[in-house]
């Protein structure tokens, strides 16, 4: 060490350093001449070597178990040391006229970082202000790496501590220019680094550095930044000095590896220290202070925002404001859910908790300090001075709280990665006094911290959650400790669940609003996602739940965007890009934007896959051009691949497949992917008129889970026809007979087979205006309708397949072995005889020809024919492609029900997926 060090300031009290009792030490004394002390050279073996210090005097003490040694050095490099002054009738200066700041490492990182912090110090209107000030980014963790080389012996650790050096050289010289403040810096950064190397020289030949030791070590970036920042203010200036916190701020350390302030001492510290420097801006170094018996300390990760709240209690100040590089404090993590929004206001208990639960802006112990005196806390962003930032108050809700943040009852989300739930249980817990406790004591014996405890009130098991890492080490010492009971039976496992997270919901509304867990967990649930423990306090201020790490990001997402804190999110897989699949994307393209802005619904099209080719993208297709992109940028179709594609971003939570194929290979994929959490959209037949066991599977599959599978476009297009007939069924109405003309194609047909026109120039005419498939036989055949009269009759509880329906086709005998669709139209008119006679038999009876299928539930029928109606009746007065289903009911008897409307076409079919995909969205937690 340096005879002098900026640290070791007059008047400032001695600060001891511990030292590993089995080996020697090489201590350098001065900038002249350097210092090497053996203690066997002292009489001491190296067991008995324990401590040394520096004195007020500037000497360095060696201390034995035997005697006790003082080397002193040079006069000339001795400071003298300050007459203290009479303290006893000072008053602290306090109240509303002090502020006070801290700014994070990310805030100091350069110099023109630096500059730009003096800069909004300068500009506080505050009369007094403390100002906080982190190390520059990565300098603490530079020290730690240091400290870690040496304890390695790795000779690196020089160069190490000289890229220290030579980034705070290098930033002051920038920063201050020529000058005696640059000057004064840098003597006492190259005192405080030849200290270092000698005490890291220590530590390289121990091999190891107590933690007094290590503290010492690691607050120098503090000292070092602070420094920098009061000149930097001065140049600016603005009278101001800086504070080593070690001089003032006295901390007892506990059990639990934290620092409890000690407020009696520090006030009297703090008393003295502004007797002797009376300015209105103080820079104060965080991180860093003293224990009561003058050992230097740190205040552990992020202690610069304890430290901040510390002085805010100790001077009462009007407010803290913490400065830092984000807006606020936000409702999730933006890094796992990037449609977060800035909370404008929390209350101290909500920020606590979310602190707690991860949210990394705040140390979770600053608020304590500040909540006794109400002093406010405002977390704002050095980078976007025009960001208001957060403010947390006793009070969590401030009369201009943004809508969005304010109707949520759930302010934020927060979540712990890597814990592992042990599930200790048997029924030898149950009524036992001092069981818990045992588990308990074992756990704390361990060392291991306990994230959350979960207990069912018949005692028959406890689970609580701790860090991965200490799993194996807990389940080990409670085994040992319930080895009796184990053997014996009365505790029948300790298990351990690897690989867990735990998702915290915070809001202090929570507690005088109902329904907050059931649609927590109804979120989740939606979502496909298991739920592993529960915990929640009386208090409600939080509802805390283990889910598996692998759901972790997608649970936080899912319940994010329940609580309309951010978009309903959907990946959706496109399978067909044909002609109703190209309708759809082009449909989807077109109200992307207002279904984001108006009605909080982002759907975003992963994968687009067609019977040769796919287009697969991370963050969503850009549907402008999505053909173009699929001829460049497609890759060779792999249905599997595409769905794992679907699946693989966890952070969006809902994944869904859209079927606009007519493939039953696709088909048969359904159960599968209802078992992998995918809901299913389809406007293909082939699923519901398939075998029958084959679809009754699927409907329970998917009462069993919150997998939805939407198929309303398979009957009616764009008609509402399995919703009405759900309505009247789950209403309790009784159906009868359900009766329709289900094909658009067919009904077009019909409706113009009037006056001298043949049914074959009309089937041809059809063909041509895009109403039929490419073979008008795949229509005339009765098979599409066949199926649909299926679906329906399944949907009322009929347990038909198809070839239970008989179906009249309209294609003539002759003709349906033809291989051509285009010889199937040149040999039709050969057949008009027959149909042209069916039209005049029911023209002379004053009636229609219609093509309907018949669900006839009284007598658990089914049928597809051509069939004669008055032309008064609902049927006859169709037109164009228009479809009519009629509802015959124990309340629609007299009259049926109809629902009546286009039922052919591109548009209104892929107008029907895209219903049903929004009605998923509004499933999933949408506003509807």
């Amino acid at each position: 060490m340096a005879a002098t060090s900026s640290p070791l300031l007059p008047g400032s009290p001695p600060y001891a350093l511990h030292l590993h009792t089995e080996a020697a030490a090489a201590v350098a004394a001065s900038q002249s001449q350097k210092l090497c002390v053996n203690p066997h050279s002292l009489g001491a073996t190296p067991s008995s070597f324990q401590s040394l210090c520096w004195n007020k005097s500037r000497s360095l003490g060696f201390k034995t178990r035997a005697n006790k040694y003082t080397l002193k050095f040079d006069a000339a490099l001795a400071d003298s040391v300050a007459q203290e002054k009479d303290t006893a009738n000072l008053v602290l200066p306090k109240g509303e006229t002090w502020s006070v700041h801290k700014f994070g490492g990310t805030c100091v990182g350069t110099w023109e970082r630096i500059w730009n912090v003096s800069g909004i110090i300068v500009d506080d209107p505050s009369s007094q202000k403390i100002v906080v000030v982190s190390a520059m980014s990565k300098v603490t963790d530079m020290l730690y790496s240091l400290l870690d080389k040496a304890k390695r012996r790795e000779d690196s650790y020089r160069d190490a501590l000289n890229l220290v050096y030579e980034k705070h050289k290098e930033t002051a010289s920038i920063l201050l220019g020529e000058g005696l403040d640059l000057d004064t810096f840098l003597k006492n950064l190259k005192d405080d680094v030849q200290n270092l190397n000698s005490m890291l020289r220590a530590i390289y030949i121990a091999r190891h550095a107590t933690e007094s030791f290590s503290d010492f070590v690691v607050g120098h970036g503090e000292l070092w930044s602070a420094q920098m920042l009061a000149a930097a203010v001065r140049k600016r200036g603005m009278p101001c000095t800086w504070m080593d916190a070690r001089e003032v701020l006295v901390v007892n350390p506990s059990d639990s590896n934290q620092a409890d302030p000690d407020f009696g001492a520090s006030r009297e510290k703090l008393l003295k220290w502004c007797s002797q420097n009376q300015v209105d801006t103080i820079i104060a170094t965080g991180f860093i202070a003293s224990t009561s018996e003058n050992v230097p300390i740190t205040l552990k990760r992020d202690g610069s925002d304890f430290s901040a709240a510390i002085f805010a209690a100790l001077f009462k100040s009007c407010e803290v404001t913490i400065w830092t590089d984000v807006d606020g404090v936000y409702s999730a993590d933006p890094k796992k859910v990037g449609e977060t929004v800035v909370l404008s206001t929390l209350s101290y208990q909500e920020a606590w908790e979310m602190s707690y639960f991860g949210a990394n802006v705040l140390h979770p112990r600053t608020i304590i300090p500040v909540m006794q005196y109400n002093i406010p806390i405002t977390i704002r962003n050095a980078f976007n001075l025009s960001a208001p930032g957060t403010k947390i108050c006793s009070v969590g809700l401030e009369p201009d709280e943004p809508r969005a943040a304010a109707d949520s009852v759930v302010k934020g989300f927060a979540t712990i990665d890597n814990v592992a739930l042990i599930n200790v249980e048997g029924t030898g817990m149950a009524g036992v006094p001092g069981t818990a406790s045992a588990i308990f004591e074992t756990v704390k014996e361990v060392g291991a911290n306990v994230v959350m405890i979960s207990q069912a009130s018949s005692e028959h098991s406890i689970c609580f959650a701790v860090p991965q890492k200490e799993a194996k080490a807990v389940a080990q010492a409670l085994k040992y400790k319930f080895q009796q009971a184990l053997e014996a039976g009365r505790l029948s496992q300790v298990q351990v669940v690897s690989n867990c997270s735990i998702l915290a919901a915070v809001g202090q509304r929570m507690a005088s609003t109902p329904g907050v867990s059931a649609t927590l967990f109804n979120a989740l649930a939606k979502a496909n996602i298991n739920v592993r423990a529960i915990a929640q306090g009386c208090s409600e201020y939080n509802v805390t739940i283990v889910v598996n790490c692998e759901d972790s990001v997608k649970a936080l997402k899912a319940v994010h965007s329940r609580f309309y804190l951010s978009k309903t999110t959907l990946s959706v897989g496109i399978v067909g890009p044909g002609l109703i699949g190209g309708t759809l994307l082009e449909q989807l393209k077109n109200q992307a934007a207002i279904l984001r802005e108006k009605f909080n619904i982002d759907l975003r099209v992963m994968g687009i896959l067609g019977s040769k080719r796919m287009l697969l993208d991370g963050f969503g297709i850009d549907l402008s051009q999505w053909k173009q992109l699929l001829m460049e940028k497609g890759e060779p179709a792999d249905i599997e691949a595409f769905v794992e594609h679907l699946q693989a971003n966890h952070s969006i939570p809902n994944t869904a497949i859209v079927d606009c194929t007519s493939s039953e290979e696709v088909a048969h994929k359904y159960l599968s992917w209802l078992r992998r959490g995918i809901h299913l959209i389809t406007p293909n037949k082939k699923a519901n008129s398939g075998p029958l066991d084959q679809y009754l599977q699927l409907r329970a599959l998917q009462r069993q889970s919150y997998t939805h599978y939407f198929y309303e476009a398979t009957v009616g297009a764009g008609l509402p026809i399995i919703s009405t007939l759900r309505g009247l069924l789950e209403t309790g109405d009784k159906i009868h007979r359900i009766e329709g003309i289900f094909s658009g194609t067919v009904s077009y047909i019909f409706n113009n087979f009037i006056g001298n026109k043949t049914f074959s120039e009309i089937v041809a005419e059809a063909k041509v205006e895009g109403y039929t498939e490419p073979d008008p036989r795949d229509d005339l055949s009765g098979m599409d309708v066949a199926r649909k009269v299926i679906i329906l009759a399944r949907e009322t509880g009929l347990k038909l397949e198809l070839e239970d329906i008989p179906v009249q086709s309209l294609v003539p005998e002759p003709l349906r072995r033809l291989s051509t669709a285009e010889e199937f139209l040149a040999k039709l008119p050969d057949h008009d005889q027959e149909i042209a006679r069916k039209r005049k038999e029911a023209e002379q009876a004053d009636e229609v020809l219609r093509y309907v299928g018949v669900v006839d539930v009284l007598t658990n029928e089914g049928s597809v024919e051509l069939r004669k109606y008055p032309k008064s009746h609902a049927f006859a007065q169709l037109s164009g492609s228009d479809n009519i289903i009629s509802f015959t009911t124990a309340r629609y008897q007299r009259q049926p029900l109809i629902v009546r409307g286009p039922g052919a076409g591109a548009e209104v079919t892929a107008g029907g997926v895209f219903s049903d995909i929004l009605r998923l969205a509004s499933y999933l937690g949408a506003p509807s």
